[in-house]
């Protein structure tokens, strides 16, 4: 059942359901932005599924991963990693920006599914990274971020602990929280039990207690090189260890790993989280993917564009060039996000519903079919 959002219970859920932020900033908004928690609490309800972190690299993705949601009937979270959406970015969507894109949508669509805008992998690789992000998180969190995943994994264990210390009161109470282990520790082997213990029951004796934990369990970002994939038998033994804290997986890079891989995750772990980014880039473009949601390359290595298919054949012409130029790799594409992004905005009405309408047949599938999500409106909306 999909509500309007003039309905009683809708209005119901627009009152209780918002955190305090998004109420500040849409005071007459009638779109159902959450914390991630919310998420987070609904799908370990539903329990054997997880939803999609879609990375909003352009606008369009926006619009198509929210349609595709409201078809689902289905709880998504939009981000923007700070990399992409932070002080420094490749991307016209931002930490600053992104709550405000998505409730326009929302609003102008009349879309009623809870939606959580978090800002994923804020980096915290040393003390510079720490004063900086004790001014940054604040100001995001005004901005209407309503989930946030602190990444320290690039520093020992030890140091991971004390930075994700040190930020957390920046952090609201009500906010989605994500801690991470490992992610960059590929050359010293894979996430442990171990670390992840080492960090949670850290957190925890400072009363800091995260909803996610993010790991280096075979996951790589960006365009894959090999098929080796996720672990999912070591994620779910990790899953195991931390299960009396409380906490629930979210899976990075999931582009590059195969739906049956997937639907494998949902079924034997804890994930709740699926992120995925350079699928949904390259799929607005009109770039050829595989079912891994991997671009696909031609004998001299350049992304494959599909004849109507994403932008302009015009437009494409003018990036692949650039792209040769510049000598760049095919993931390395992600760069022309930000400079192309009104050149993208100013092509005609059909060629931009096309871009929103391939975005939304992937994710719709994924939703209902690979992450076997279809949430009916029962989800809680005080999280405990």
């Amino acid at each position: 059942m999909v509500w309007s959002q003039t309905s009683p219970e809708y209005a119901k859920l627009v009152e209780i359901g918002r955190p305090p932020n998004i109420k500040k900033l849409f005071p007459n908004s009638r779109a159902l932005i959450v914390s991630g928690k919310v998420i987070d609490r609904a799908l370990l309800s539903k329990g054997q599924s997880m939803t999609i972190a879609a990375n909003a690299r352009n606008q369009l993705i926006i619009e198509g991963v929210l349609a595709a949601a409201q078809k689902a009937e289905a709880a998504v979270i939009i981000e923007i990693a700070k990399s992409e959406g932070g002080s420094i970015s490749y991307c016209a969507p931002n930490c600053w920006d992104l709550a405000r894109r998505v409730d326009a949508i929302i609003n102008q669509n009349g879309y009623t599914i809870p939606v959580a805008v978090h800002a994923d992998h804020y980096a915290l690789k040393n003390e510079k990274d720490l004063a900086v992000a004790k001014l940054e998180v604040p100001s995001m969190f005004d901005a209407g971020i309503t989930s946030i995943a602190i990444d320290a994994s690039h520093q020992t264990d030890d140091k991971n602990l004390l930075a994700s210390i040190a930020i957390n009161p920046f952090i609201p109470k009500w906010a989605g929280l994500e801690c991470e282990v490992g992610e960059i520790k590929g050359d010293i082997g894979l996430s442990t039990p171990e670390d992840a213990l080492f960090l949670v029951q850290g957190l925890n004796a400072y009363d800091i207690y995260p909803d996610w934990i993010a790991l280096n369990n075979g996951t790589t970002h960006g365009i894959q090189a090999s098929s080796t994939g996720i672990d999912v038998r070591l994620t779910a033994r990790i899953h195991q260890a931390v299960k009396p804290y409380g906490l629930s997986g979210a899976q990075h890079g999931t582009s590059g790993n195969s739906s049956d891989r997937l639907r494998e995750i949902a079924q034997k772990t804890n994930t709740t989280k699926a992120n995925i980014a350079t699928a949904l880039q390259m799929i607005s473009w009109g770039v050829k993917v595989d079912d891994y949601g991997n671009a696909e390359l031609d004998e001299q290595g350049n992304l494959i564009k599909v004849p109507g298919q994403g932008m302009s054949e015009e437009l494409w012409a003018v990036i692949l060039a650039d792209g040769q130029a510049k000598k760049l790799k095919a993931g390395d594409y992600k760069q022309f996000n930000l400079p192309y992004e009104n050149k993208i905005l100013a092509q005609p009405a059909e060629v931009r519903a096309c871009m929103i309408r391939e975005v939304e047949k992937f994710v719709y599938r994924l939703l209902t079919d690979v992450l076997m999500l279809r949430v009916a409106h029962n989800w809680p909306m005080k999280p405990s």
